[in-house]
């Protein structure tokens, strides 16, 4: 009789361990639980929490949080996004207002606000945001708005929704290079978030936009996408680790060291960036005002 083989039973690779530059503080202290009282109350959401920024405690004990409208169900999925997916919920009319109420609360002089992607609207949400700049600006004239969107599947009058109510900055994240995009950003198309940055520039805006490295890219891909984006007019530039959220999500590459987050930040300035904020703990919205 042949003797039965029970197959092996494949262990799951260790998560690499984080080396010591990576390591952020537990978010804690007076201002922080403040500022969670206040988006609790108003019944918002922000991209501190449900993308696990590792900067929500130093951020929110600072006085600033980025708002996520639209809901905290996103139609996409992205390989590194920890936002939840599926199909989300109704509109909700008097989110805007919500927000104006809390950046007057907190006092912002510089309110970043950012969306989920709402594929299945037909404007994806613009609507919304230019409502929202509207009325932060009416409840806070003196506050600098910076607005982070979604591609909006590359429809121009969605774009142009958004930039009629004025933000002060148009931010929109490129993510990686155009090799990982069916991986990373599936949904996504590199060609039109170069576009979308282009036209903003083209009506006068001031352009942002963000990278994660150690996602799988090569150095000689981020030079080119830096290249490209200088070609576009882009003005603020943030780069930044890759940290996996969950098991789920795509796994880190490598951790990229801080002395090649500052050769890629010299060789930004020298490319014609205004700014560029790069280290391995930088997010889209980390030290934004210091960067306007």
């Amino acid at each position: 009789m042949k003797e039965m083989v029970t197959p092996e039973i494949p262990v799951e690779a260790p998560r690499p361990r984080r080396p010591d530059w990576l390591k952020a503080r537990i978010p804690s202290g007076e201002k922080y639980t403040q500022l969670k009282g206040i988006i609790d109350t108003h019944k918002l959401h922000t991209v501190c929490q449900e993308a696990r920024c590792p900067n929500m405690g130093e951020c929110w004990n600072n006085g600033t949080a980025t708002f996520m409208i639209l809901g905290d169900v996103c139609t996409r999925s992205c390989g590194f996004c920890a936002v939840k997916t599926g199909k989300p919920l109704e509109l909700d009319a008097d989110e805007p207002a919500r927000v104006a109420e809390a950046v007057k609360m907190l006092g912002l002089r510089h309110a970043v606000i950012t969306s989920v992607n709402r594929d299945e609207l037909y404007d994806g949400g613009a609507q919304i945001f230019a409502e929202t700049i509207r009325q932060v600006r009416v409840m806070n004239p003196g506050t600098k708005i910076e607005v982070l969107i979604p591609d909006f599947k590359g429809e121009e009058f969605a774009l142009n929704i958004v930039l009629d109510a004025l933000p002060d900055i148009l931010n929109h994240n490129t993510e990686t290079v155009p090799r990982l995009y069916s991986i990373v950003r599936p949904q996504a198309k590199y060609e039109r978030s170069l576009e979308l940055l282009g036209r903003s520039k083209r009506r006068g805006f001031l352009t942002k936009t963000g990278l994660m490295l150690g996602i799988g890219e090569r150095m000689e891909e981020v030079v080119n996408v830096m290249e490209d984006l200088v070609k576009v007019g882009c003005d603020i530039l943030t780069l930044g680790q890759y940290l996996q959220p969950t098991k789920e999500h795509l796994p880190v590459d490598r951790f990229v060291h801080p002395d090649e987050f500052l050769r890629l930040k010299n060789l930004g300035l020298e490319m014609g960036f205004k700014h560029v904020e790069s280290g391995p703990l930088v997010r889209s919205s980390y030290h934004a005002e210091q960067q306007v």
